[in-house]
């Protein structure tokens, strides 16, 4: 019978790198990456953070508030219809460092006081835009800096920091702006992105070594064309279909379900949503750093159907303490990105590698902001433990249905 998932395979002439994350920060281009990802993302969550109390302060509106903290994830899709190929370019070093340029601006910009919303709301979208073709960018060239053997190995360790980045930002934002205004901490965010834009110049060397799939032809130039035409590539082969489409939508439909936790128990939200981030981290720790490539492949289904089938148990509405193991165990299964990425991987070509990986991370992170909107929606005619419920057997059964789909996919 075969397996669900498939990992980039190695060529046996090359020897065996070694493994675990110390080896990995020794990689001189790695730590680059790694480095300039986390000041990214700390710098993004406390803009975030300063942007939703701005808008807080001025509109008392939640909505708006809501869509200034998470607005940009909805733009990140842009990039991927329309200029996510320049993450493919004959320079993707460069690349990286001019979108990380516009970055800076951008953040820099959201610190001057006086700004009108309007213009805010404006920078919040072309920011989301830019990043997204980043990502794209910085993913293909991790691809090109470390073994195929330990790329999972890679993304685990940065999806462990991105995440605890994440929920320190929130913190660290909460205590700042006790004592700094919201355009202060604007300037912190610029200053760490222009940190982590010093890490990429300073470390990653140029990548030039893609070829097209036909040597004897040029390769393309980026832009909407070129972006459209592998799109369109990636989307008609049915296996890398079936990989994205369980990278995104049973992920988007748990991070609905968490969306919902304040109206579900307002009194116990926080503990709920830091089962879940230590859940998740555990899990990338396990899976990415504990498990082999075989065993990867084994247990990705039920990784899958482990971030789903305990938000069922919330039917019920147990205990707390229940109630986080269960969300704290369904965090584990977040880790099934690791080996789908793999297989997506292992399935595109070098000269795509940068605009697959991105369109595959902005798809994501759309997913889970139309999952959170989906929840809310349904949450007004059902109430947000039946939601819950409801989402979580729609994740198994996109999950189960597309299990064939992923087993062919090699």
């Amino acid at each position: 019978m075969p397996s669900d998932d498939t990992s980039a395979p190695t060529s046996p002439s090359t020897p065996t790198p070694a493994t675990g994350y110390r080896a990995l920060l020794r990689n001189r281009e790695f730590t680059g990456l790694y480095v300039s990802l986390t000041l990214t993302v700390a710098a993004s969550t406390l803009s975030g953070f300063a942007l939703g109390t701005l808008v807080d302060e001025r509109t008392g509106s939640p909505l708006l508030t809501a869509v200034s903290m998470y607005g940009a994830t909805f733009a990140t899709v842009l990039g991927a219809l329309t200029l996510m190929s320049v993450a493919d370019g004959r320079r993707p070093r460069r690349t990286l460092v001019t979108l990380q340029c516009v970055s800076l601006a951008g953040v820099a910009a959201q610190a001057v006081p006086g700004l009108p919303l309007a213009a805010r709301f404006g920078l919040l979208l072309v920011l989301g835009f830019f990043q997204s073709l980043g990502a794209g960018a910085r993913m293909g060239l991790l691809a090109e800096v470390v073994p195929a053997s330990t790329y999972v190995l890679a993304r685990s360790l940065m999806n462990i920091t991105s995440g605890g980045t994440a929920v320190l930002g929130f913190t660290v934002g909460a205590v700042l702006l006790r004592h700094l205004s919201p355009h202060e901490v604007f300037a912190v965010a610029a200053v760490l992105t222009g940190l982590g834009l010093v890490a990429v110049t300073t470390t990653v060397r140029e990548h030039s070594t893609r070829r097209p799939a036909d040597p004897g032809r040029p390769a393309p130039r980026p832009g909407l064309r070129r972006t459209w035409t592998t799109n369109v590539e990636l989307f008609s082969h049915p296996g890398r279909r079936a990989l994205l489409l369980n990278l995104w939508v049973p992920n988007g439909l748990i991070v609905g379900c968490e969306a919902l936790f304040l109206s579900y128990d307002p009194e116990h939200a926080g503990v709920l949503l830091a089962a879940s981030s230590a859940g998740m981290l555990l899990g990338d720790l396990t899976v990415g750093r504990l498990l082999t490539a075989d065993r990867r492949r084994r247990c990705a289904f039920a990784l899958r159907l482990l971030l789903a089938v305990p938000y069922l148990l919330l039917a019920a509405h147990p205990p707390t303490t229940v109630a986080a193991a269960a969300v704290f165990v369904a965090g584990a299964g977040f880790a099934a990105t690791l080996p789908l990425q793999e297989q997506l991987l292992a399935l595109t070509p070098d000269p795509v590698r940068g605009q697959v990986q991105g369109v595959e991370s902005a798809g994501r992170m759309t997913w889970q902001g139309i999952g959170a909107a989906l929840a809310g929606g349904v949450a007004l005619y059902l109430g947000p433990g039946p939601t819950i419920t409801a989402l979580a057997a729609l994740s198994v059964t996109v999950t189960v249905l597309s299990r064939p789909f992923v087993a062919r996919a090699r």
